[in-house]
């Protein structure tokens, strides 16, 4: 929709965002200064007992300082409200008593089909509830009489029946005048594929209205009475009103009961939701059908920092328990996650309450795991460690799992705690349980072994263009190297093509070179090559050959000698790939498992050792280049195996 020039400044400036505010928390009048426009409270946006939100009346903003919430009062209420820029603007208008502007046409006439939906959403709710009390629906009434849910329960959430019959709500609608056309797009009956009338989506099922959070009717679930229903429970379809992946049952109640300091509980069913409302935990939503998507997600956090995933306890419950810790991990933040509650085996919420009461419930709540203690019980139960090379399978598998979270803070501190979950397991000290490999001390040799002093560099080593260039300085010669071969044997190109393209460069115009190499690839005349190269990236290429490295290179001078060029090239892209690997295995054995020490990164890094030492072996031995550093790397990276490089520093 679009606002006329000035209507945005003119609402903000007829509103006090204390009073916007004011509906939904309770003002720490002994920290707010009302006469300067200072206001302090408790955060609406997450659960604390401080008054740590804050108020500036005079320039219309808010602002916590322990979640960072911050914004305007259209923010405010589309936070707290969970609508959209226009329904939060037209929330505003009304309470300022400033008249909407007229919207575009097509917008408007939208807006105005959405709102018929609802009302005919609103008249089948009152329909299904009718029907609950007439004779066919005694079984329905006897069922919900077997789960002990009380006729205000009912009430509470306006439970109805459908009927057997195929056009039963079809018929009460369209006698009440309402559009064929209006009833199929809200999702309450279908098209017959026979050239018949259309006949009713729920046909025999116990009726749950799904309301968003502003409390319309969008939707409804059925359950099937028919014990051979191929569905035992039924959502509406996707319609103009409903988005099953965007929704929660029981929205809004849960949001007023996390409002008012209740831990919000994520169920997995209709009356699971039921059961525990009715038991007090008024703060309880469930996903509709499927598992936990990540717009749902985001619409829990809104409600509360960390709501409780209470799933059942049998083996479906705990797979969709690790589903969702993969849809969490990448929207993790400071401030939210999830805590995990599973039932005992074989018993839902509904049945725990029923059998042993809300206090048996409570007591799982307070025990409620963190999630990071079940992604590590996903990667362990079940498995065997007793070798080196298992023991490194599960530091790939978590680093692998840890990469997911996009926070870093959050990911060190993930690290840390599988850490210490890891020391537990593989530290126990007790027989039978193996102790953390600890390598010998740092200087010396291995037990037994005679104690030798550092070697001295030669003369030749610290004198040669690598060592004085250092590690980023070789990598970019390696890469002039390899450009300059390929632009002097074009022919070779096509060979490299796919390891030139995924090559990461860091020298000061190699991407350029690249890009030209490529760009021209299959013209294999070293002359019309080369001026086609300096027509894309002329100074890039006067800088490449004017390095003495890399023009007095054999494979760059003997134009002639293919054989020479393509060795070179193929164990330079090889010397890079193990060094640049080197360096990968230790920042992740560093940094994403946040310190994981065991042998398994020993092993890992002595692979990685053996890798950078087999390309070194294999280096042109004619000329001497790019070679007399492999010794010392080799040592290099052994020290840091010895020196423990992947134990947490104090």
């Amino acid at each position: 929709m679009s606002l006329p020039p000035g209507f945005l400044d003119e609402l903000r400036g007829r509103l006090s965002l204390s009073q916007v505010v004011g509906r939904k928390v309770v003002w720490d009048m002994r920290k707010s200064n009302q006469g300067k426009g200072d206001f302090w409270a408790p955060c609406p946006f997450h659960q604390e007992k401080t008054a740590s939100f804050h108020v500036d009346d005079r320039k219309g903003f808010y602002y916590c300082f322990g979640c960072h919430a911050k914004g305007d009062a259209l923010s405010f209420v589309r936070e707290t409200e969970n609508v959209g820029f226009v329904e939060a603007v037209e929330i505003l208008a009304r309470e300022a008593g400033m008249p909407m502007p007229e919207r575009d046409p097509q917008a408007q006439q939208k807006a105005d089909r959405r709102s018929q939906l609802v009302e005919v959403m609103e008249q089948a709710v009152q329909y299904y509830r009718l029907q609950l009390k007439t004779g066919q629906g005694a079984a329905a009434r006897d069922y919900l009489d077997r789960r002990k849910l009380s006729e205000a329960g009912r009430a509470r959430f306006e439970i109805g029946f459908a009927p057997e019959g195929w056009q039963g709500l079809w018929d009460h609608l369209r006698g009440k005048g309402v559009e064929e056309a209006l009833i199929l797009e809200a999702g309450l009956a279908k098209a017959s594929t026979k050239g018949k009338q259309p006949y009713d989506t729920f046909r025999n099922r116990i009726m749950f209205p799904i309301r968003d959070a502003r409390g319309r009717a969008i939707a409804f679930g059925g359950r099937a009475m028919d014990p051979n229903d191929n569905a035992k429970y039924l959502n509406s379809p996707e319609t103009p009103l409903f988005d099953k992946g965007r929704s929660l049952y029981n929205h809004g109640p849960a949001r007023e009961g996390a409002g008012k300091g209740q831990t919000l509980i994520v169920a997995e069913g209709y009356m699971d939701v039921i059961a525990l409302a009715e038991a007090g935990f008024t703060a309880t939503v469930a996903p509709l059908g499927t598992a936990i998507t990540e717009d749902q997600l985001r619409l829990l956090w809104r409600i509360a920092p960390e709501p409780v995933i209470a799933l059942d306890g049998d083996t479906a419950g705990l797979r969709a328990a690790m589903r969702v810790i993969d849809v969490a991990l990448p929207l993790l933040e400071a401030g939210n996650s999830l805590r995990f509650c599973l039932m005992p085996e074989g018993l839902d919420p509904d049945d725990l309450i029923q059998t042993q009461g809300a206090g048996a419930m409570q007591k799982l709540l307070d025990q409620a795991q963190p999630m990071v203690r079940l992604l590590w019980r996903r990667e362990t139960e079940g498995r065997v460690f007793d070798s080196p090379e298992r023991r490194a399978a599960l530091d790939k598998s978590l680093r692998a799992t840890l990469k997911k979270i996009a926070d870093p803070s959050i990911r060190h501190h993930y690290g840390e705690e599988i850490n210490v979950l890891r020391q537990d397991l593989f530290g126990r000290g007790r027989e039978g349980a193996r102790k953390p490999f600890q390598p010998w001390p740092r200087g010396q040799g291995r037990p037994g072994a005679k104690w030798q002093p550092p070697a001295v560099p030669m003369p030749g080593t610290k004198a040669s263009y690598l060592a004085t260039a250092g590690e980023a300085g070789a990598e970019r010669l390696r890469e002039a190297l390899i450009l300059a071969t390929l632009i002097t044997h074009p022919a070779l190109v096509e060979l490299f093509e796919h390891q030139l393209e995924e090559l990461e460069l860091i020298g000061q115009g190699h991407a350029a070179l690249r890009h030209a190499i490529l760009r021209h690839a299959g013209d294999a005349d070293p002359a019309n090559f080369r001026k086609k190269i300096a027509t894309d990236a002329g100074e890039a290429l006067e800088t490449l050959f004017s390095l003495g490295h890399v023009n007095s290179a054999p494979p760059v001078l003997k134009t002639g000698d293919a054989e020479l060029a393509r060795m070179c090239v193929a164990e330079e892209l090889a010397k890079l790939d193990a060094r640049r690997g080197v360096r990968k295995e230790i920042e992740h054995a560093v940094e994403d498992l946040g310190g994981l020490a065991d042998e398994g990164v020993t092993w890992r890094l002595g692979q990685a050792a053996e890798a950078m030492q087999r390309a070194g072996r294999s280096q042109l031995e004619d000329s001497g280049d790019l070679g007399e550093d492999r010794d010392a790397l080799s040592k290099q990276l052994q020290s840091l195996i010895d020196g423990q490089v992947w134990v947490k520093r104090k």
